[in-house]
C-alpha cells in the first residue's frame, strides 16, 4: 500500500495559515486536513475539525489532564492512524494550533508509538509549510511578550515567548509562504532575517503559491520535518554571512571554557536587537557537561545536553554519531579534547561586534586558565540545570528542554 504524504502546516498567522490549506486543498481534492484547536485546553477542552472532500467533521474532545501531550497521545496520533488506513486520502494536511512548535509535533510523529510503530511507518512526512505575516513577524519574533498575552491556547505551566514560537515555526520549515501585507524595507528585513534561520527553506508568496505547497519536489538540503541532532552543525544550510538590511549571522568558536558569572552577566547581549542565538557552550564549572544555548527575542534558555566525548570512555564514542565522531577528532585539542563554544547569533538590531566582545568578555582570561580545574570549580555559578533568562522559576517543560530529552532518548 502507498503511503499518504503528510504535511505539517503552522503560523502564527490564522487566515495566513487557512487560506494556504484552502490552496492545498484546490490543489489536490483528495487531501484531508486535521486540525485540534487548542484554546479550551487548559480547560480540558480541544476542538478537533477534519475536512476531507465535502466532508467537514467538528468534534469537541473531552481530555482527562487537559495537556498538549494527552492531545497527542490520545487523539491527533490515532487519527492520523486511522486517516492512512486502506480507503483514506492520498495526502494529509496536519494543521497545528498557532501555540504549537512544529519540531515537538514532529518529533512525536517521528518516535511515540501507536500500535507498535510511530506515525511515519505508516505516513510519508513530506516536510512543514510555515506562514509568515510579513507585516508582523519580525516584531514578534524579537519582542517578549508570552503566548498568552498574544491570546493563544494557555497551556499549563507555559511561560514561552511569542518569539520562541515564531522562531520555532519558521526554525523548521521546508516552505516559508508569506502572508499578510508590508512594505518593502519590512519585507526586504523580513526575508533578510528568514535566509539566515531557515536558509534551506523555499519562500513564495500566499498569491504565487502553486504546486510547491505540496513539497513533491524539495532539494535534498531540506529538513522534512527531522529536528536537529544538538551536535549537529549550527550553520546548517549555507545561509548567508553578509550583512543584509542590518542583519547578520554571528559566529563564536572558542577553545576555552566560559566563566559562569560573566557569562550570565553577558547574556543581556542577547536578549536585544537579537532575533536568535543557538549552540554549545562549556562552562569552567562543569567540565563534563554539554550545555545548549537557544534564544528567541526575549527569552533564553540553557540545558544540558549530554556530555563531552572527551573521557566519557569508549561506550559513548560508539553510541556518538559518527558526524559527532568526526567533528570531535578534527578539532580535538591536546588539553581540552573536544570541549568548545559553538555559538551562532542572528542580530536584526544589534551592533555583532559588540555582542562578540561581550561574549568573549565572558571567556577565562589566560589567568584563570592557568589556574587550572580545581580553582574553576569553585567559581561562582548562577545557572541551573535548566535556566532561563530573564531569571525567574523554572518555566515548567520549556521547548530547549524537551528537545534536549528527546536527543537523549
Amino acid at each position: 500500500m502507498t503511503r499518504p504524504e503528510l504535511l505539517v502546516l503552522t503560523g502564527l498567522h490564522e487566515p495566513g495559515v487557512e487560506a494556504t490549506a484552502a490552496r492545498i486543498r484546490a490543489l489536490d481534492p483528495d487531501v484531508a486536513v486535521l486540525h485540534h484547536d487548542l484554546r479550551g485546553v487548559a480547560t480540558g477542552r480541544v476542538h478537533r475539525r477534519l475536512r476531507h472532500g465535502a466532508r467537514d467533521e467538528h468534534t469537541v474532545l473531552e481530555l482527562a489532564h487537559g495537556c498538549v501531550s494527552c492531545t497527542l497521545r490520545e487523539d491527533l496520533l490515532p487519527q492520523l492512524h486511522a486517516l492512512s488506513g486502506p480507503g483514506g486520502p492520498r495526502r494529509i494536511v496536519l494543521h497545528l494550533d498557532p501555540a504549537l512548535e512544529p519540531e515537538q509535533v514532529c518529533w512525536s510523529l517521528l518516535h511515540v508509538l501507536v500500535d507498535g510503530a510511530p506515525i511515519t511507518d505508516r505516513v510519508d512526512l513530506r516536510g512543514v509549510l510555515t506562514c509568515v505575516d510579513a507585516g508582523s513577524w519580525l516584531d514578534d519574533a524579537t519582542g517578549d511578550a508570552t503566548v498568552a498575552e498574544r491570546g493563544f491556547a494557555e497551556l499549563p505551566d507555559d511561560e514561552r515567548t511569542l518569539a520562541q514560537v515564531a522562531v520555532g515555526q519558521a526554525e523548521l520549515a521546508d516552505l516559508l509562504v508569506h502572508t499578510g501585507t508590508a512594505d518593502a524595507w519590512q519585507l526586504a528585513r523580513t526575508d533578510a532575517v528568514l535566509a539566515r534561520l531557515a536558509p534551506s527553506a523555499q519562500r513564495v508568496h500566499l498569491a504565487a503559491l502553486d504546486e510547491r505547497a505540496l513539497l513533491a519536489d524539495l532539494p535534498p538540503s531540506a529538513r522534512r520535518g527531522r529536528p536537529d541532532d544538538v551536535h549537529a552543525p549550527l550553520l546548517r544550510g549555507q545561509p548567508p554571512l553578509a550583512r543584509d538590511c542590518g542583519v547578520q549571522l554571528l559566529v563564536l568558536a572558542a577553545r576555552r571554557p566560559f566563566h559562569p558569572e560573566r557569562l550570565h552577566e553577558a547574556m543581556d547581549a542577547l536578549l536585544d536587537g537579537v532575533v536568535r542565538t543557538r549552540g554549545r557552550i562549556w562552562l569552567a564549572t562543569r567540565p563534563d557537561a554539554v550545555l545548549w544555548l537557544e534564544s528567541a527575542g526575549g527569552g533564553l534558555q540553557i540545558g544540558h545536553a549530554g556530555d563531552w566525548l572527551d573521557g566519557a570512555g569508549e561506550r559513548a564514542w560508539a553510541q556518538a554519531s559518527p558526524e559527532r565522531r568526526a567533528m570531535a577528532s578534527l578539532g580535538w585539542h591536546p588539553r581540552f579534547g573536544d570541549r568548545a563554544q559553538d555559538l551562532v547569533v542572528l542580530v536584526h538590531d544589534a551592533d555583532p561586534a559588540e555582542v562578540e566582545e561581550r561574549l568573549s568578555a565572558a571567556l577565562l582570561t589566560d589567568a584563570e586558565l592557568a589556574a587550572g580545574e580545581e580553582s574553576w570549580r569553585a567559581l561562582p555559578d548562577p545557572f541551573g540545570w535548566w535556566h532561563t533568562d530573564p531569571c525567574g522559576p523554572p518555566a515548567g517543560l520549556p521547548a530547549v528542554s524537551a528537545r534536549t530529552e528527546q536527543e537523549e532518548h
